[in-house]
């Protein structure tokens, strides 16, 4: 039988998407969804198998719902209306359809090979002949390097704005809605530490950086989020980078894990930090303050947009505080400094959707039935992490009647008051350390508190989740309860190990916030209880 009597629609068009790895699918599906919903056109993907990077591309596709993948070599044979391509490389000239190239990050910037990648012969013609037959550009500043590198592409390029970035404009209002999200909590500073990929960049220079940033930040102040090329992952393997960067996952360091997240993590932040990425370009364009920590000069072309922001942009520097760094550059920042890079964006704010819709329809010689808009970015459905281990100073005031606990944490690198530890934690000598130790997993709470006492001497207080609040016990058999949110939840608890004897009611401040709690007695404390280690 034919294939075509399996079908169920009848579609008059069909478009060939080209992935060359996940960093241009995650480009691409900002532009298929412009005529994705017309039943009339069928998208076919395929990949040309060119990259350094395709490892991983067929779960990132599965993941999005596309299992099936037309072969390299019967794909150019199929008949197709167009072509959709966001990276060069492969035999693209084999594709016998018209073939629309988009630029999979903030429009062509970095050198590779001979000359501009995407803007330069190299890329662009195959035996003298000009391959793609629309090449989308973000900004008009790239016509006239486009015309300086290859004159013979003019007649193929179209300006029509940065679909990525006018996502991200159009979704500001949900800043507050993705903070949370990421686990950001009034008061605190949420800092995007962004690398590329390769030797110059941030994470290649200085791999060591973000470990030291989370052991001198304080913890309730700041929260870091890391959002790093998927070409890190796929050259070293997802899971050789996770064990780079276990402890400062430990350390309640948000290692993005989706390679879209970065966009939303872009809107939520304070500042970032980074490198000759777009995604410091971006952050840069939105207007959130920026330290460049990696600018490698040699690395882009010098009348790009991204090396004019890396001529402005200030810099990182490690051996410096971090927090004063952070807070100096929030608090000077005028994104007028940057201005002359970050105009160069696009040349059609909030347009990009519509040119690339008529663009494309234009192609497949149909009319749209439905107008375009940008679409907002998901609010991300994550678990951000918490830190497994912190040290942490109580401060106790009296105030007009009222007790006042100050807490102050710190991840472990320094000498304050108390360890605490969630029972997550692997280090067992932490453990050992530990004077106050978590358990977020609900359980027989008043025998998990007596046992692990009971197997850890040094231990002060013991808390474990218990309904919709929290149980804490202590060697002299004092039990109480209390309600906090997760986050709350071991500030408290330095609070009880803090306090000789817990007060029926105290005002906890921490990371500029303020919020009373109420300890219900479950069974007075005793004399000191002997404990002997099983």
């Amino acid at each position: 039988m034919s294939a075509q009597q399996w079908r169920t629609v009848r579609t008059e068009r069909t478009v060939l998407a080209v992935v060359h790895n996940t960093t241009a699918a995650t480009r691409l599906f900002d532009i298929l969804p412009l005529f994705a919903n017309d039943p009339r056109v069928e998208t076919v993907f395929t990949c040309p198998g060119s990259s350094a990077f395709t490892e991983g591309t067929d779960e990132f596709l599965a993941r999005a719902g596309i299992t099936r993948l037309v072969p390299w070599k019967q794909a150019v044979r199929r008949r197709s209306d167009l072509a959709i391509a966001a990276s060069y490389g492969g035999d693209l000239h084999e594709i016998t359809a018209p073939l629309m190239v988009v630029p999979h990050g903030m429009g062509y910037n970095k050198y590779l090979g001979d000359g501009v990648f995407g803007l330069s012969s190299p890329w662009l013609l195959h035996r003298d002949r000009l391959v793609p037959s629309i090449i989308v550009l973000s900004h008009t500043e790239q016509l006239a390097r486009l015309a300086a590198a290859c004159p013979r592409a003019l007649v193929a390029a179209t300006v029509a704005g940065d679909p990525c970035f006018d996502r991200m404009v159009a979704s500001r209002p949900l800043r507050e809605s993705y903070r949370q999200a990421f686990g950001v909590r009034p008061g605190q500073r949420l800092i995007v530490i962004s690398s590329t990929w390769g030797d110059s960049s941030l994470y290649g220079r200085d791999p060591g950086l973000v470990s030291r940033l989370a052991s001198r930040l304080d913890l309730d102040s700041y929260r870091l989020a890391v959002a790093l090329h998927p070409n890190i992952t796929v050259e070293h393997t997802r899971w050789q980078v996770r064990m780079w960067l276990e402890d400062c996952a430990r350390a309640g360091v948000f290692v993005l894990p989706s390679e879209e997240l970065w966009s939303a993590a872009l809107l939520a932040a304070d500042l970032t930090i980074g490198d000759h990425g777009s995604v410091s370009f971006y952050s840069a364009a939105l207007g959130t303050p920026l330290l460049l920590a990696a600018a490698p000069a040699s690395a882009v072309d010098p009348e790009s947009a991204i090396a004019k922001l890396m001529r402005l942009a200030p810099r990182f520097d490690p051996d410096r505080d971090p927090a004063r760094q952070i807070e100096d550059a929030i608090g000077t920042h005028d994104p007028k400094r940057l201005a002359e890079a970050t105009c160069l964006t696009t040349s059609r704010p909030g347009e990009s959707a519509h040119v690339l819709r008529e663009t494309i329809y234009r192609w497949l010689k149909l009319k749209p039935r439905t107008t375009i808009a940008p679409r907002a970015l998901p609010v991300p459905e994550v678990e951000p992490p918490r830190p497994h281990a912190h040290l942490a100073t109580v401060d106790i005031e009296h105030r007009r009647g009222e007790m006042h606990a100050t807490v102050t944490r710190r991840p472990v690198a320094g000498d304050l008051e108390h360890l605490v530890v969630d029972v997550r934690e692997p280090e067992i000598q932490l453990l050992n350390r530990a004077e106050v130790i978590m358990n977020a997993t609900a359980g027989h709470g008043e025998h998990w508190i007596a046992e692990t006492l009971r197997a850890l001497p040094g231990c002060r207080v013991a808390v474990i989740r218990d309904g919709t609040g929290w149980l804490a016990g202590t060697p002299d058999g004092l039990l109480v309860r209390f309600d906090a949110d997760a986050d709350q939840a071991p500030v408290i608890a330095s609070v009880l190990r803090a306090l000789p004897e817990p007060p029926s009611r105290v005002r906890v401040l921490n990371g500029g916030e303020s919020y009373p709690v109420t300890f219900r007695p479950v069974r007075p404390a005793g004399p000191p209880r002997l404990r002997r280690a099983r």
